[in-house]
């Protein structure tokens, strides 16, 4: 089986590096943007750098906001006029976005309704159940990855997913505990998640992957 990877970027250095990865293989899609720990890096440059690959790109990520790498709200608004350039870049070229989001669902909801972009998603979700039902009621993907195999929580939020927002993901370079044994997440990590995703929701290994499939496309636009 061949499964296409996301192949998410953290800043210009990183991006142009995805880049570079992605001519290796039709099967590494590639995502630049800036994270917002990388607030700082030079937004004009990756403006340029989004805009002259536009036709090369499957999405702009990861964006997004992240109070715990800022020390004041001057910093915190630099990730806010960041995170907005990138949104107005995905919404002018007709891209998806691949959004970080750790504790800071709230003020990227109030964000996300200024903009029309047809596949957004949250990655890796770890909100509250309303904050899910939100999530859902602005048509956002969720993605859930190796930390629900053993996490109730995750289990839970999973199971009160859409079925037409699901995806799944690895959240590679992170290391994970329980059944993982510390190890990097990597691809072959996915076909344990998507066997955890489809026993939760009482369908077959085989019914829960076209899902992912069918998601994924739809999130693609392609």
């Amino acid at each position: 089986m061949k499964i296409r990877a996301c192949c998410v970027s953290m800043d210009n250095q990183s991006s142009k590096s995805t880049l570079v990865l992605s001519q290796r293989s039709s099967l590494i899609l590639p995502f630049i943007g800036i994270h917002p720990e990388k607030a700082a890096d030079d937004l004009n440059a990756m403006i340029d750098l989004v805009t002259q690959n536009s036709d090369k790109i499957s999405g702009i990520g990861e964006i997004g906001l992240d109070k715990t790498y800022v020390s004041d709200e001057a910093g915190f608004s630099r990730q806010v006029l960041v995170f907005q350039n990138m949104l107005s870049l995905a919404e002018n070229l007709g891209k998806p976005v691949s959004i970080h989001s750790r504790r800071t669902l709230d003020e990227i909801f109030s964000i996300l309704p200024s903009y029309s972009i047809k596949g957004v998603l949250l990655h890796w979700f770890s909100g509250s159940k309303k904050q899910l039902q939100k999530a859902m009621e602005l048509d956002c993907f969720v993605s859930y990855g190796p930390a629900m195999v053993y996490s109730e929580d995750k289990q839970v939020l999973l199971s009160q997913t859409r079925l037409d927002k699901i995806l799944l993901e690895t959240d590679g370079p992170v290391r994970f505990s329980r059944c993982f044994g510390l190890k990097t997440a990597q691809i072959e990590f996915l076909p344990s998640v998507l066997f955890c995703a489809a026993s939760i929701l009482n369908k077959s290994y085989d019914e829960m992957l076209l899902v992912a499939e069918r998601n994924t496309d739809s999130y693609l636009g392609v």
